[in-house]
């Protein structure tokens, strides 16, 4: 296939009523798991990295290997800047030909965070690429160095930030948080039934997905959510399977494909959680 629009995934997923996978890599190992699991299973999925990640995996080196990914895949594939925090990452990425960006400015008050949107989208229409922001404030934090309490999204607040800025993707907080749940969480799906309801163009995406469980997966997809960021249980099923196999692994190129295994077996699972392959795609 090719190197494709987000949002020409998240609308098919809206129209097809399933989800589609966004996968959050920190290396090669990673990238060539992730779409191995997509081919697969012949669906679509998309690419991401986070900026607070990008101490340990740089821009310059991932960015470039995660779009020759997406060209040279057998399956749609579009390539996202997850959590963009600043306008000059935002910038490289889109020069690198990412398909999209998000502008992450949940902590700032509603006016700033829709004058930093704003610029973002305009700077994203030289491109060609679509955004995502958020409202409202998903809980912990995507690097685990802060607690952020949930602040649920407010369907005015989701209301203005869309018609002002015109974004393609908004990220709500309905009580999910990113990183590890220290507890079952609890999603509250009255809000993100009205936030459906409200925002017609507008595709919502459910970020901390690491730990949701199966039912409440596909229960945020039957409500309205499209895009599905899982980051943590990647993480964690790659060094998982590495500790697991530490026996066996004797060299680099064992170790390497230790890791592949180990985040080709994550995305498997999610993809089929997402039911991402469930119906026919156009």
């Amino acid at each position: 296939m090719a190197l494709v629009k987000t949002k020409t995934l998240l609308d098919n997923a809206h129209a097809g009523k399933y989800g589609v996978g966004a996968f959050n890599v920190a290396n090669m190992e990673m990238i060539i798991g992730a779409i191995r699991a997509a081919e697969e299973l012949d669906t679509p999925i998309i690419l991401q990295i986070a900026e607070v990640r990008l101490n340990y995996s740089p821009l310059e080196l991932m960015g470039p290997m995660m779009v020759a990914a997406a060209k040279n895949a057998k399956v749609p594939v579009a390539v996202h800047l997850d959590h963009g925090l600043t306008l000059e990452t935002i910038k490289k990425a889109l020069d690198i030909g990412f398909s999209s960006v998000m502008i992450d400015g949940s902590k700032l008050p509603l006016e700033e965070n829709i004058e930093l949107t704003k610029k973002v989208v305009q700077m994203a229409k030289e491109y060609n690429a679509d955004v995502e922001a958020e409202i409202g404030v998903v809980g912990g934090s995507e690097d685990g160095t802060e607690e952020n309490e949930v602040k649920y999204t407010d369907l005015a607040e989701a209301l203005r930030l869309a018609e002002e800025t015109g974004i393609e993707a908004m990220a709500v907080a309905i009580g999910n948080a990113h990183g590890v749940y220290k507890k079952e969480p609890k999603l509250n799906f009255e809000i993100l039934k009205k936030i459906h309801k409200s925002l017609k163009d507008t595709r919502l995406v459910l970020h901390g997905g690491s730990g949701i469980s199966q039912e409440d997966f596909r229960k945020t997809i039957k409500n309205g959510i499209t895009k599905l960021n899982v980051a943590t249980a990647t993480f964690l099923s790659v060094y998982d399977q590495v500790e697991n196999q530490s026996d066996k692994i004797n060299n680099y190129f064992d170790l390497s494909k230790t890791e592949v295994q180990g985040a080709y077996k994550n995305v498997k699972k999610h993809i089929k959680i997402f039911e991402t392959a469930k119906t026919n795609r156009n």
